[in-house]
Protein backbone atom coordinates (compact mmCIF):
# COMPACT_ATOMS: atom_id res chain seq x y z
CA UNK A 1 0.00 0.00 0.00
CA UNK A 2 1.43 3.35 -1.06
CA UNK A 3 1.77 6.19 1.49
CA UNK A 4 1.21 9.91 1.01
CA UNK A 5 1.59 12.92 3.30
CA UNK A 6 -1.69 14.35 4.61
CA UNK A 7 -1.38 17.93 3.43
CA UNK A 8 1.36 19.73 5.34
CA UNK A 9 0.85 17.80 8.58
CA UNK A 10 3.75 15.41 8.05
CA UNK A 11 1.39 12.51 8.82
CA UNK A 12 1.89 9.58 6.45
CA UNK A 13 -1.33 7.84 5.43
CA UNK A 14 -2.17 5.02 3.04
CA UNK A 15 -3.75 5.86 -0.32
CA UNK A 16 -6.75 3.82 0.75
CA UNK A 17 -8.46 4.89 3.96
CA UNK A 18 -10.75 2.36 5.63
CA UNK A 19 -14.15 3.96 6.04
CA UNK A 20 -16.20 2.54 8.92
CA UNK A 21 -19.70 3.70 7.98
CA UNK A 22 -20.75 0.16 7.10
CA UNK A 23 -19.79 -1.28 10.49
CA UNK A 24 -22.86 -1.40 12.71
CA UNK A 25 -26.59 -1.12 12.15
CA UNK A 26 -26.23 0.80 8.87
CA UNK A 27 -24.31 -2.07 7.26
CA UNK A 28 -22.82 -5.06 9.08
CA UNK A 29 -24.27 -5.48 12.61
CA UNK A 30 -21.89 -8.36 13.41
CA UNK A 31 -19.20 -6.73 15.56
CA UNK A 32 -16.81 -9.68 15.42
CA UNK A 33 -16.91 -9.88 11.63
CA UNK A 34 -16.50 -6.09 11.33
CA UNK A 35 -13.44 -6.26 13.58
CA UNK A 36 -11.96 -9.01 11.41
CA UNK A 37 -12.43 -6.78 8.36
CA UNK A 38 -10.64 -3.91 10.12
CA UNK A 39 -7.76 -6.18 11.14
CA UNK A 40 -7.43 -7.52 7.59
CA UNK A 41 -7.25 -3.96 6.26
CA UNK A 42 -4.51 -3.06 8.75
CA UNK A 43 -2.57 -6.24 7.97
CA UNK A 44 -2.77 -5.35 4.26
CA UNK A 45 -1.01 -2.02 4.75
CA UNK A 46 -3.87 0.41 5.40
CA UNK A 47 -2.94 2.64 8.34
CA UNK A 48 -5.79 5.15 8.06
CA UNK A 49 -9.29 4.59 9.52
CA UNK A 50 -12.17 7.07 9.24
CA UNK A 51 -15.47 6.97 11.10
CA UNK A 52 -18.03 9.43 12.54
CA UNK A 53 -20.13 9.75 15.65
CA UNK A 54 -23.36 9.65 13.65
CA UNK A 55 -22.61 6.34 11.90
CA UNK A 56 -25.17 3.96 13.42
CA UNK A 57 -25.44 6.46 16.29
CA UNK A 58 -22.02 5.72 17.75
CA UNK A 59 -21.95 1.98 17.07
CA UNK A 60 -19.34 2.34 14.33
CA UNK A 61 -17.00 4.19 16.69
CA UNK A 62 -17.51 1.48 19.30
CA UNK A 63 -16.56 -1.25 16.81
CA UNK A 64 -13.48 0.68 15.67
CA UNK A 65 -12.46 1.22 19.29
CA UNK A 66 -12.61 -2.50 20.02
CA UNK A 67 -10.72 -3.34 16.83
CA UNK A 68 -7.84 -0.96 17.60
CA UNK A 69 -7.02 -2.35 21.04
CA UNK A 70 -3.25 -2.91 21.06
CA UNK A 71 -2.96 -1.32 17.60
CA UNK A 72 -3.88 2.29 18.29
CA UNK A 73 -0.44 3.89 17.99
CA UNK A 74 0.14 2.46 14.52
CA UNK A 75 -3.16 3.79 13.13
CA UNK A 76 -4.09 7.28 11.97
CA UNK A 77 -7.60 7.57 13.41
CA UNK A 78 -10.17 10.04 12.09
CA UNK A 79 -13.71 10.74 13.19
CA UNK A 80 -16.29 13.45 12.68
CA UNK A 81 -18.84 15.58 14.55
CA UNK A 82 -21.93 17.51 13.41
CA UNK A 83 -24.81 15.07 12.86
CA UNK A 84 -27.83 14.59 15.10
CA UNK A 85 -27.04 12.31 18.04
CA UNK A 86 -30.17 11.42 19.99
CA UNK A 87 -33.00 13.78 20.83
CA UNK A 88 -32.80 17.51 21.39
CA UNK A 89 -31.99 20.53 19.21
CA UNK A 90 -28.51 21.01 20.69
CA UNK A 91 -27.23 17.46 20.20
CA UNK A 92 -25.92 18.33 16.76
CA UNK A 93 -24.11 21.04 14.83
CA UNK A 94 -20.82 22.87 15.07
CA UNK A 95 -21.25 24.86 18.29
CA UNK A 96 -18.76 24.94 21.15
CA UNK A 97 -21.45 23.60 23.47
CA UNK A 98 -21.97 20.47 21.39
CA UNK A 99 -18.40 19.77 20.29
CA UNK A 100 -17.05 19.97 23.86
CA UNK A 101 -19.62 17.36 24.88
CA UNK A 102 -19.39 15.09 21.85
CA UNK A 103 -15.59 14.82 21.71
CA UNK A 104 -15.72 13.12 25.11
CA UNK A 105 -18.31 10.62 23.89
CA UNK A 106 -16.27 9.85 20.75
CA UNK A 107 -13.10 9.34 22.80
CA UNK A 108 -14.99 6.98 25.11
CA UNK A 109 -16.49 4.95 22.27
CA UNK A 110 -13.16 4.78 20.45
CA UNK A 111 -11.36 3.80 23.67
CA UNK A 112 -8.59 6.32 23.09
CA UNK A 113 -7.39 9.55 24.64
CA UNK A 114 -6.70 11.34 21.35
CA UNK A 115 -7.98 11.57 17.78
CA UNK A 116 -5.52 12.12 14.96
CA UNK A 117 -7.94 13.91 12.62
CA UNK A 118 -11.13 15.47 14.00
CA UNK A 119 -13.45 16.67 11.25
CA UNK A 120 -16.52 18.87 11.04
CA UNK A 121 -18.92 16.63 9.12
CA UNK A 122 -20.88 19.38 7.34
CA UNK A 123 -21.12 23.18 7.31
CA UNK A 124 -23.47 24.72 9.89
CA UNK A 125 -24.85 28.10 8.75
CA UNK A 126 -26.21 28.74 12.26
CA UNK A 127 -22.72 28.71 13.81
CA UNK A 128 -19.94 31.18 13.07
CA UNK A 129 -16.85 29.38 11.83
CA UNK A 130 -14.77 31.28 14.39
CA UNK A 131 -16.82 29.62 17.15
CA UNK A 132 -16.05 26.19 15.68
CA UNK A 133 -12.36 26.81 15.06
CA UNK A 134 -11.99 28.24 18.55
CA UNK A 135 -13.19 25.09 20.30
CA UNK A 136 -11.20 22.87 17.92
CA UNK A 137 -8.09 24.91 18.74
CA UNK A 138 -8.71 24.29 22.44
CA UNK A 139 -9.01 20.54 21.80
CA UNK A 140 -5.68 20.51 19.93
CA UNK A 141 -3.97 22.40 22.75
CA UNK A 142 -5.47 19.99 25.30
CA UNK A 143 -3.96 17.05 23.37
CA UNK A 144 -7.33 15.46 22.62
CA UNK A 145 -6.98 16.16 18.90
CA UNK A 146 -3.85 16.18 16.73
CA UNK A 147 -5.17 18.01 13.66
CA UNK A 148 -8.53 19.19 12.32
CA UNK A 149 -10.44 19.03 9.06
CA UNK A 150 -13.72 19.67 7.31
CA UNK A 151 -16.01 17.43 5.29
CA UNK A 152 -18.15 18.31 2.28
CA UNK A 153 -17.47 22.04 2.60
CA UNK A 154 -17.88 24.19 -0.53
CA UNK A 155 -14.80 26.07 -1.69
CA UNK A 156 -16.02 29.40 -0.31
CA UNK A 157 -16.49 27.91 3.16
CA UNK A 158 -13.00 26.40 3.03
CA UNK A 159 -11.52 29.80 2.14
CA UNK A 160 -13.51 31.59 4.87
CA UNK A 161 -12.29 29.10 7.47
CA UNK A 162 -8.68 29.62 6.38
CA UNK A 163 -9.01 33.40 6.59
CA UNK A 164 -10.64 33.30 10.01
CA UNK A 165 -7.98 30.94 11.35
CA UNK A 166 -5.19 33.22 10.13
CA UNK A 167 -6.74 36.44 11.42
CA UNK A 168 -7.72 35.05 14.81
CA UNK A 169 -4.62 32.93 15.40
CA UNK A 170 -6.61 29.69 15.47
CA UNK A 171 -5.88 26.17 14.26
CA UNK A 172 -6.79 25.82 10.60
CA UNK A 173 -8.40 22.99 8.71
CA UNK A 174 -5.58 20.82 7.34
CA UNK A 175 -7.79 18.38 5.46
CA UNK A 176 -11.06 18.29 3.53
CA UNK A 177 -13.22 15.19 3.00
CA UNK A 178 -15.40 15.68 -0.10
CA UNK A 179 -17.37 13.26 -2.27
CA UNK A 180 -15.39 12.30 -5.37
CA UNK A 181 -15.95 9.62 -7.97
CA UNK A 182 -16.43 9.14 -11.69
CA UNK A 183 -20.06 10.08 -11.06
CA UNK A 184 -19.37 13.09 -8.82
CA UNK A 185 -16.57 15.22 -10.25
CA UNK A 186 -17.91 18.59 -9.15
CA UNK A 187 -15.08 19.20 -6.69
CA UNK A 188 -12.59 19.37 -9.57
CA UNK A 189 -13.91 22.85 -10.38
CA UNK A 190 -13.03 24.68 -7.16
CA UNK A 191 -12.78 22.49 -4.05
CA UNK A 192 -9.71 20.52 -5.12
CA UNK A 193 -7.84 23.57 -6.49
CA UNK A 194 -8.66 25.46 -3.28
CA UNK A 195 -7.33 22.63 -1.12
CA UNK A 196 -4.18 22.50 -3.21
CA UNK A 197 -3.71 26.26 -2.82
CA UNK A 198 -3.89 25.98 0.96
CA UNK A 199 -1.79 22.83 1.19
CA UNK A 200 -4.68 20.77 2.53
CA UNK A 201 -4.91 17.02 2.37
CA UNK A 202 -7.98 15.51 0.70
CA UNK A 203 -9.59 12.20 1.65
CA UNK A 204 -12.48 11.53 -0.69
CA UNK A 205 -15.63 9.71 0.32
CA UNK A 206 -17.84 7.49 -1.83
CA UNK A 207 -15.30 6.70 -4.58
CA UNK A 208 -17.69 3.94 -5.70
CA UNK A 209 -20.65 6.35 -5.72
CA UNK A 210 -22.57 4.46 -3.06
CA UNK A 211 -22.21 1.15 -4.91
CA UNK A 212 -23.06 2.37 -8.40
CA UNK A 213 -19.45 1.83 -9.48
CA UNK A 214 -19.22 -1.63 -7.93
CA UNK A 215 -21.30 -3.18 -10.70
CA UNK A 216 -24.23 -3.71 -8.33
CA UNK A 217 -26.53 -1.55 -10.42
CA UNK A 218 -26.66 -2.38 -14.14
CA UNK A 219 -29.04 -1.53 -16.92
CA UNK A 220 -32.22 -3.58 -16.55
CA UNK A 221 -31.63 -4.38 -12.88
CA UNK A 222 -34.02 -3.38 -10.13
CA UNK A 223 -33.03 -1.01 -7.33
CA UNK A 224 -34.50 -1.96 -3.97
CA UNK A 225 -35.59 1.41 -2.56
CA UNK A 226 -36.87 -0.10 0.71
CA UNK A 227 -33.56 -0.64 2.47
CA UNK A 228 -29.93 0.37 2.81
CA UNK A 229 -28.52 3.50 1.22
CA UNK A 230 -31.30 3.64 -1.35
CA UNK A 231 -33.88 4.03 1.43
CA UNK A 232 -31.81 6.68 3.24
CA UNK A 233 -30.78 8.57 0.10
CA UNK A 234 -33.57 8.10 -2.47
CA UNK A 235 -32.50 11.04 -4.66
CA UNK A 236 -29.21 9.27 -5.40
CA UNK A 237 -30.75 5.89 -6.28
CA UNK A 238 -34.35 6.27 -7.49
CA UNK A 239 -34.24 4.94 -11.09
CA UNK A 240 -37.19 7.12 -12.08
CA UNK A 241 -34.97 10.20 -11.79
CA UNK A 242 -33.42 11.03 -15.21
CA UNK A 243 -29.97 11.70 -13.73
CA UNK A 244 -29.95 8.22 -12.21
CA UNK A 245 -30.98 6.73 -15.55
CA UNK A 246 -27.87 8.39 -16.97
CA UNK A 247 -25.81 6.52 -14.36
CA UNK A 248 -26.89 3.20 -15.87
CA UNK A 249 -25.62 4.38 -19.26
CA UNK A 250 -22.28 5.53 -17.86
CA UNK A 251 -21.76 2.27 -15.98
CA UNK A 252 -22.03 0.33 -19.23
CA UNK A 253 -19.42 2.55 -20.88
CA UNK A 254 -17.07 2.24 -17.91
CA UNK A 255 -17.43 -1.54 -17.82
CA UNK A 256 -16.13 -1.63 -21.40
CA UNK A 257 -13.09 0.47 -20.44
CA UNK A 258 -12.36 -1.78 -17.47
CA UNK A 259 -12.62 -4.90 -19.65
CA UNK A 260 -10.13 -3.47 -22.14
CA UNK A 261 -7.69 -2.89 -19.25
CA UNK A 262 -8.30 -6.42 -17.96
CA UNK A 263 -9.48 -5.03 -14.65
CA UNK A 264 -12.79 -4.56 -12.82
CA UNK A 265 -15.10 -1.57 -12.56
CA UNK A 266 -14.25 -1.31 -8.84
CA UNK A 267 -10.51 -1.14 -9.52
CA UNK A 268 -11.00 1.37 -12.33
CA UNK A 269 -13.14 3.63 -10.14
CA UNK A 270 -10.71 3.61 -7.20
CA UNK A 271 -7.67 4.15 -9.42
CA UNK A 272 -9.38 7.16 -10.99
CA UNK A 273 -9.88 8.86 -7.61
CA UNK A 274 -6.32 8.42 -6.32
CA UNK A 275 -4.90 9.54 -9.69
CA UNK A 276 -5.83 13.17 -9.05
CA UNK A 277 -2.83 15.13 -7.71
CA UNK A 278 -5.05 16.88 -5.17
CA UNK A 279 -6.29 13.65 -3.56
CA UNK A 280 -4.36 12.13 -0.67
CA UNK A 281 -6.46 9.06 0.01
CA UNK A 282 -9.69 7.40 -1.13
CA UNK A 283 -12.08 6.15 1.55
CA UNK A 284 -13.17 2.58 0.89
CA UNK A 285 -16.18 1.37 2.85
CA UNK A 286 -16.46 -2.43 2.70
CA UNK A 287 -19.28 -4.16 4.55
CA UNK A 288 -17.82 -7.67 4.23
CA UNK A 289 -14.44 -9.36 3.96
CA UNK A 290 -15.14 -10.27 0.33
CA UNK A 291 -15.70 -6.62 -0.55
CA UNK A 292 -12.48 -5.60 1.19
CA UNK A 293 -10.48 -8.28 -0.63
CA UNK A 294 -11.89 -7.11 -3.96
CA UNK A 295 -10.98 -3.48 -3.31
CA UNK A 296 -7.46 -4.28 -2.09
CA UNK A 297 -6.74 -6.40 -5.16
CA UNK A 298 -6.63 -3.29 -7.35
CA UNK A 299 -4.48 -1.10 -5.09
CA UNK A 300 -1.53 -1.20 -7.50
CA UNK A 301 -3.49 -0.10 -10.57
CA UNK A 302 -2.23 3.18 -12.08
CA UNK A 303 -4.17 4.70 -14.98
CA UNK A 304 -2.34 6.14 -17.97
CA UNK A 305 -3.06 9.61 -19.36
CA UNK A 306 -4.76 7.96 -22.33
CA UNK A 307 -7.20 6.12 -20.05
CA UNK A 308 -7.87 9.25 -18.00
CA UNK A 309 -8.57 11.17 -21.23
CA UNK A 310 -11.09 8.54 -22.22
CA UNK A 311 -12.80 8.76 -18.82
CA UNK A 312 -13.02 12.54 -19.32
CA UNK A 313 -14.94 11.88 -22.52
CA UNK A 314 -17.43 9.65 -20.71
CA UNK A 315 -18.01 11.99 -17.74
CA UNK A 316 -17.16 15.65 -18.23
CA UNK A 317 -14.53 16.94 -15.74
CA UNK A 318 -15.98 19.13 -13.00
CA UNK A 319 -19.50 17.77 -13.40
CA UNK A 320 -21.85 15.72 -11.22
CA UNK A 321 -24.14 13.35 -13.09
CA UNK A 322 -26.70 13.82 -10.32
CA UNK A 323 -26.49 17.00 -8.18
CA UNK A 324 -27.68 14.96 -5.19
CA UNK A 325 -24.31 13.18 -5.16
CA UNK A 326 -22.63 16.42 -4.04
CA UNK A 327 -23.46 15.47 -0.45
CA UNK A 328 -24.63 18.91 0.72
CA UNK A 329 -26.91 21.65 -0.56
CA UNK A 330 -26.53 25.23 0.54
CA UNK A 331 -29.40 26.67 2.65
CA UNK A 332 -29.64 29.47 0.08
CA UNK A 333 -31.01 26.80 -2.26
CA UNK A 334 -32.94 24.52 0.10
CA UNK A 335 -34.64 27.24 2.20
CA UNK A 336 -36.98 29.38 0.12
CA UNK A 337 -37.21 32.22 2.65
CA UNK A 338 -33.56 33.04 2.01
CA UNK A 339 -34.50 34.03 -1.53
CA UNK A 340 -37.47 36.23 -0.59
CA UNK A 341 -37.32 39.89 0.43
CA UNK A 342 -38.92 40.53 3.85
CA UNK A 343 -41.59 42.80 2.38
CA UNK A 344 -42.65 40.04 -0.01
CA UNK A 345 -43.01 37.63 2.88
CA UNK A 346 -45.17 40.15 4.74
CA UNK A 347 -47.34 40.68 1.67
CA UNK A 348 -47.85 36.95 1.28
CA UNK A 349 -49.00 36.83 4.90
CA UNK A 350 -51.57 39.57 4.29
CA UNK A 351 -49.39 42.60 4.91
CA UNK A 352 -48.60 45.53 2.67
CA UNK A 353 -49.16 45.09 -1.03
CA UNK A 354 -47.58 46.62 -4.08
CA UNK A 355 -44.03 45.62 -3.27
CA UNK A 356 -41.48 45.59 -6.04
Amino acid sequence: MRLRTLGGTGIQVSTYCLGAMMFGEWGNPDHDESIRVIHKALDSGINFVDTADVYSQGESEEIVGKALKGKRDSVVLATKVHGQMGDGPNRQGNSRRWIVREIEDSLRRLQTDYIDLYQIHRPDPKTEVEETLSVLTDLVRQGKVRTIGSSTFPAEAIVEAQWVAERRGLERFRCEQPPYSLFARGIETSVLPTCQSYGMGVISWSPLAGGWLSGKYRRGSEVDMSQGRAARLPKRFDPSIPENQRKFEVVEELVKVAAELDTSLVHLALAFVVAHPGVTSAIIGPRTMEQLDDMLAGADLVLTDEVLDRLDEIVRPGSNINPADAGWEAPSVTEKWRRRRPERRRAAAGGASGTR
